[in-house]
């Protein structure tokens, strides 16, 4: 199955200061890749030059397509995108931000059709939103409203989610429920997903395939195991670190000095 992005020797540069330097991935359907990396590493302006919303130089496609040639709205029918902190506006209920993920289908004057309102219902029940559609998000915890954030992006229908630090607002369990749901979703609809993340576990537990980036460079990348090994990781971190080997795969953590 061909790939559904192919970016490589993307880089890009804050005025003099390089944010990433020759860096290249791949995503097909169905699969789950993680960008790795400590703070500043690089991760959050990767999945925004995907969007084309950072002028890189590189090779970035959607299905065979460069993202500059892409419209908008087209390109939201194919990725759905969620940033580190999205916002939402006062006053917003559930319902208003579900909807909002079906604006690149709406007719003229941004009328709704029936399939709005069906994707709408089902990605509501997928997560478990059902009853409080009519909840203002201002009265929501923050695991909540990440949960809202993202089923935005599913209302959209897309062929592939970029999700930056999705789990940086949900406690533990809701963090595995997501790792599971995209895993679901990537088993049974062929789903892509491409996360940057600073959860070294999670990543591993949930993705098929790791990029460690340092100071906007590739150190690693391949499959969590062997991505995950401390002489890998430490030089990037700084920190010594030890690796278990968990139940499913391995886990790693910051030795004691």
């Amino acid at each position: 199955m061909a790939n559904l992005l192919e970016a490589s020797d993307v880089s890009f540069a804050y005025g003099e200061k390089i944010a990433l330097r020759g860096v290249g991935v791949t995503l097909a359907p169905g699969q789950i890749a993680a960008l790795i990396g400590p703070n500043g590493s690089g991760k959050s302006t990767f999945l925004l030059a995907m969007l084309g919303h950072l002028p890189a130089q590189g090779k970035i496609e959607w299905d065979g397509v460069a993202v500059r040639k892409r419209r908008r709205k087209d390109l939201a029918r194919l990725v759905a995108y969620l940033p580190q902190s999205p916002r939402h506006e006062p006053g917003q209920t559930v319902l208003d931000v579900l909807r909002l993920g079906r604006a690149a289908y709406w007719g003229p004057f941004g009328l709704e059709s029936a399939q709005d309102e069906s994707a709408v219902q089902n990605v509501a029940k997928m997560l478990g939103l059902e009853d409080l559609l009519d909840r203002p998000l201002d009265q929501m915890s923050g695991g909540q409203r990440q949960r809202v954030m993202i089923g935005r992006c599913l209302a959209q229908q897309p062929k592939a989610l970029l999700l930056d630090e999705p789990t940086t607002f949900l406690d533990l369990k809701h963090q595995v429920d997501l790792c599971q749901l995209l895993r679901r979703l990537a088993v049974e609809t062929n789903l892509a997903v491409l996360m940057a993340s600073h959860e070294l576990n999670v990543s591993a537990s949930s993705a098929d395939h790791l990029t460690l980036l340092n100071a906007g460079q590739i150190a690693a990348a391949g499959k969590p195991d062997e991505v995950l090994r401390p002489d890998v990781l430490s030089p990037v971190y700084g920190v010594p670190i030890q690796r278990f080997e968990g139940a499913s795969g391995p886990v790693v953590v910051p030795m004691r000095n």
